[in-house]
């Protein structure tokens, strides 16, 4: 006889099977979430600017989660000059890695496309955040991205994260102004003071060039492969 079948010859069964979910929930297999609004910011560059934000979130347990990302630029006037959503279904393969699968939709004017997505992320050694992915789009067309930042802590609330964006491309899409290898490499810093660990305002330094194929694309289109931006912006999390 198992021990759960013993206890409900003593106990009440609808009782006990109350009393195993309660322990169930403190012992896992809870629902829990996270939104965080990591980039809300204005860039300043040569005389003009834009908008940035990235946000990315999830809801589920210990092992499987259901994650939320999005990022996108504004160009002065509002205008909407790129955005991405993806959502992905996410399971634990380590203590600190995650494998990700799903979709990620481009909704920018001018550039909508639907990609696949597999990638990992999680905290390498030493505390590096890294996010990595490959995307296939329905036109075949193979990309990877890989991010990369570390908190750098002066006191409780005053942190610097340098942070490191590469792109990659398999083949050129002229229409979308990308060439094949490294297409663009973004390095920054951002200074933050947490008011609070959910609020905290930064100011910040970016560098962005576009290499190879793709310089030579940008400047077709009348567009400086090379810039340095001055950041402030928000950080939130819920």
């Amino acid at each position: 006889m198992q021990a759960q079948d013993a206890a409900e010859a003593y106990y009440d069964p609808d009782a006990m099977r109350e009393a195993r979910h309660h322990m169930q929930q403190e012992m896992g297999g809870q629902i829990f979430y996270f939104l965080q609004a990591d980039r809300f910011e204005a860039q300043s560059n040569e005389g003009s600017g834009l908008a940035l934000f990235e946000a990315q979130g999830w809801v589920g347990g210990d092992y499987q989660r259901f994650w939320f990302k999005t990022e996108g630029e504004y160009a002065e006037g509002g205008k909407l000059e790129e955005a991405e959503v993806q959502g992905l279904y996410s399971r634990a393969v380590s203590p600190f890695f995650d494998f990700q699968a799903g979709v990620r939709q481009d909704v920018a004017p001018g550039a909508r496309r639907t990609f696949g997505v597999v990638g990992v992320q999680g905290l390498a050694p030493y505390w590096f955040e890294i996010d990595t992915a490959l995307f296939v789009s329905h036109e075949g067309d193979v990309s990877a991205r890989i991010e990369t930042e570390y908190d750098l802590r002066f006191t409780q609330r005053l942190k610097l994260q340098p942070r490191a964006e590469l792109n990659f491309a398999v083949q050129d899409v002229e229409e979308l102004a990308i060439g094949s290898g490294l297409s663009t490499a973004e390095l920054g810093a951002r200074l933050r003071y947490e008011v609070k660990r959910e609020f905290a305002p930064y100011i910040g330094v970016s560098w962005t060039r576009a290499t190879g194929r793709t310089a030579a694309l940008w400047r077709r289109e009348g567009e400086n492969p090379n810039s340095l931006s001055l950041i402030a912006g928000l950080r939130l999390w819920f």
